[in-house]
Formats: C-alpha cells, structure tokens, sequence
C-alpha cells in the first residue's frame, strides 16, 4: 500500500530536523513515486528558555503543535526522541512504529577533563535531567550540578563560555548531528542507566491512520521495539514521566531479553535498582515485573514524594 503524498511534522531544531530528515529519506527511498514532506513548527517548549518546564507544562510543550497539525490534516505523521514520548499516548495518537537504536548511552562533554573522574572537586556539570543527575550525584558526590536548558548546540555554547566544566548529553544526539567529536567519554550504562527509550525513534500518528502502519512497518526494528515496549512498561507501571528520576535499558540476546530499571532520588543518597531476563515476546511482563520489583523496595513513596519537585530530562 502506498499513497501519494506524506507530510512530517517536526520541530524547527537541528535535532528535529535530522530526525525527521531521516524518515523521509527513508521514506522517500522505500517509495519513488511518493512525495515526502516536511512541517517545520516552533513550539511553546522551544520558546520558554527561562522557566523550568516543570512549572509551564513539561515536555508536552514540544509536542502540542506537533499533534495540532497531526488533528487538522496538515501533517500525516510526527517524529520523535521515543525517550521524549509519554509511555501512555492520549487519544487519538499512537506510536505505530519504533526506528533501530542508535547509541543510548550518556555522552561526558568537557573541554578540559577527559572523563568524569577527572574533574576536580567541586566542578560544575550541567544536565536538566534528574535521572542523569541523581546518578552523578551518587557515583561523584563532590561535583556540582547545575540545570542545562536549550538545544544541543546552545548546551555547547554554554559549555564553550565557560559556564560548565563539563556537561551530559545523549550520545546519539551529538552523533546525528555530527557532533561526535565533542565526546570524550562514553558513559557506561552500569555508570549511567538511559532513560526508557534512549537512542531510539519513535514515529506518531492519528489512531485512524490505519493505512500509515503498513506504509511504516518496513522502517520498523523488532529488536528495538521488543526492548522499549519492557523499558516503557517499567515507567508506566511506576506512573513515570520526564519529571522523575526513572531509568530503564534493555538489551535483547537472541530471543532472551534482560532488563534493568532504576528510581532515585534527585540528590543520589536513594537507589533502588531491580534486574530481570526473560523471553522477547513476554517483554511487557518483564517489565512489568522490574517495576513491581522496584515497588516493593519503596519507589513508590520516593516517587509520591517527588512528584511535584522535579526537572524533565533534556
């Protein structure tokens, strides 16, 4: 099945433009005949530079236009950092396809420190998100952490000026947009746990869209898709969102998928890890079964506690 014509709606960023670039080659590449398109839309979450999005509405704010244009037919498809996405799509969106990882680890970025463990006592490290920081905290209780705000290349500017030591960025964002270069360490995920979802595309349409699936399915990783359906079961199932210290990475061997998750709290001084393996094709109850793990070792009150606090990642 074909049609004749799709739109992509994406932000006017950098980042968002490759990504959504790279679905349309894609696209365009699986099609001929087909013409692709791109929306290019500014959202309130690329405006407000000088609140915390926890007080204005959260990462919601990036997608709203988004899925406007997805509502009143200007755009067919919208595409995201699945890690940006809400693990419970609203009605009348979904998530039809998840796109092959790219790296999901954690970048250190610094001018004059080669890894984490080089930095002094006391250095500043930039990062808006609690999951990234709550870890820092944990592993090097001297440094500072200061909140990060911006797209990629402002986050390296800041660091350019001077304001940050070092800052924490995803790998895969720095690559996409040639960015490589600026890595200096890569952190491990036994270091830092990504986020559910990290690395990875994830590609939104209107639920009555039942022609897109099809069209989509060829861009489509089943192995990606197996992993993330048991990282976003973990946050769903602890009523996670971009505002709490929630991590989750699975990695699939085979047919045997193994899945770790943590919940921290923001200052590092409360862990509580949780680890299975299990069968791919029963990825949604393992994660569910790390989640109820990480239950049981009290997330749930940290979580409770924390709901009102906390900084979306960046």
């Amino acid at each position: 099945m074909t049609l004749g014509r799709l739109t992509i709606a994406t932000r006017a960023s950098r980042l968002a433009l490759w990504q959504a670039e790279h679905v349309q080659t894609r696209l365009m590449a699986l099609y001929p005949k087909m013409e692709v398109s791109l929306l290019k839309l500014s959202t309130r979450g690329d405006e407000i530079l000088d609140r915390s999005l926890s007080k204005v509405g959260g990462k919601g704010l990036f997608v709203k236009e988004l899925e406007n244009a997805l509502l009143d037919g200007r755009a067919d498809l919208a595409v995201h950092s699945l890690k940006d996405m809400p693990v419970d799509m609203p009605e009348p969106f979904e998530i039809s396809t998840i796109l092959a990882r790219a790296d999901c680890r954690d970048a250190f970025v610094s001018n004059h420190y080669q890894t984490l463990a080089d930095l002094p006592q006391g250095a500043v490290v930039g990062t808006s998100s609690l999951r990234r920081e709550a870890q820092l905290r944990a592993r090097h209780s001297t440094l500072k952490v200061e909140p990060l705000r911006g797209n990629v290349d402002t986050r390296l500017a800041k660091l350019d000026s001077g304001q940050y030591a070092a800052i924490i960025l995803a790998a895969a964002g720095l690559e996409r947009l040639g960015l490589g270069h600026r890595i200096r360490q890569r952190l491990s995920v036994q270091e830092s746990l990504p986020a559910a979802g990290q690395g990875a595309l994830g590609i939104e349409i209107l639920r009555k869209r039942v022609e897109l699936p099809e069209i989509l399915a060829p861009l489509c990783c089943h192995e990606t898709t197996a992993c993330a359906v048991a990282e976003r079961a973990v946050s769903r199932a602890l009523g996670g969102s971009c505002q709490v210290p929630l991590a989750a990475y699975a990695l699939l061997d085979g047919q045997q998928l193994s899945l770790q998750a943590l919940v921290a709290a923001p200052d590092g001084h409360v862990i509580y890890r949780a680890r299975a393996t299990g069968p791919a094709s029963h990825a949604l109850a393992l994660g569910l079964q790390v989640a109820h793990d990480l239950l049981a070792q009290g997330a749930a009150v940290l979580l409770a506690s924390l709901a009102d606090t906390t900084e979306p990642e960046g």
